[in-house]
């Protein structure tokens, strides 16, 4: 069943834009960054893996911190939430077989039900060669793009300001927060929040290919 007309989601997809002055004093209300989460949590991965951790930072000094190492832009410690998205450094084995028991805990199937699924899973993280981008690294950054997508196109449906940023250095955020010693490698940053009134580019028009440039039916 939809519940968006086809008109109201291109208009929040041109409404929306990478934000590069955040209102600090306005904050986004608890329900809003809870469905927020929620989404993040709901994109989909490659088999349902999910080889990701969402880290939403919200401590003033440690965002200060991790502001420095994204060569002082503003958005980091000026929006109202900071989430890190990284990627899982290694998908073992271990991974698929607690996936695989959180299906037959979700949907209530016996786990043996489930051993063809888990033999093309194990198969694929374990000849990392053979995943799409020819590595671990690759194929996880990859997971890591889709939720951010999903996060950047539900806040515009919520009309909530976003940045998505790569202009930081990822060892110091993987060391500020402790990521590396947990697994995980920092990718990408997303800011979210709401627009400052001083933001020259929140009245500048959307600038995009022309549809026929990049759009083809074959």
């Amino acid at each position: 069943m939809f519940t968006t007309s086809p008109d109201a989601l291109i208009e929040r997809l041109l409404w929306r834009y990478a934000v590069k002055k955040f209102d600090p004093a306005k904050k986004i209300p608890e329900a809003s960054w809870a469905a927020l989460e929620r989404a993040m949590v709901l994109a989909p991965s490659s088999y349902g893996l999910q080889p990701w951790r969402f880290v939403v930072v919200t401590t003033p000094a440690v965002r200060a911190r991790l502001r420095e190492a994204s060569w002082g832009q503003p958005q980091i410690t000026d929006a109202s939430h900071l989430v890190v998205f990284a990627r899982k450094v290694e998908v073992t084995v271990a991974d698929v077989d607690a996936y695989v028991r959180r299906i037959a805990e979700v949907r209530a199937v016996p786990g043996q039900s489930l051993d063809e699924y888990r033999g093309m899973m194990t198969r694929s993280v374990g000849a990392p060669a053979g995943l799409p981008g020819g590595s671990m690294e690759t194929w996880t950054r990859s997971q890591v793009y889709i939720a951010l997508g999903v996060f950047l196109t539900s806040a515009a449906m919520l009309g909530i300001d976003a940045c998505p940023m790569e202009g930081f250095v990822p060892a110091p955020y993987d060391e500020i927060l402790g990521l590396r010693a947990q697994g995980f490698a920092a990718v990408v940053v997303a800011t979210a929040g709401y627009r400052g009134a001083d933001d020259a580019l929140a009245s500048m028009p959307k600038v995009r290919a022309r549809h026929e440039d990049v759009v083809r039916r074959v």
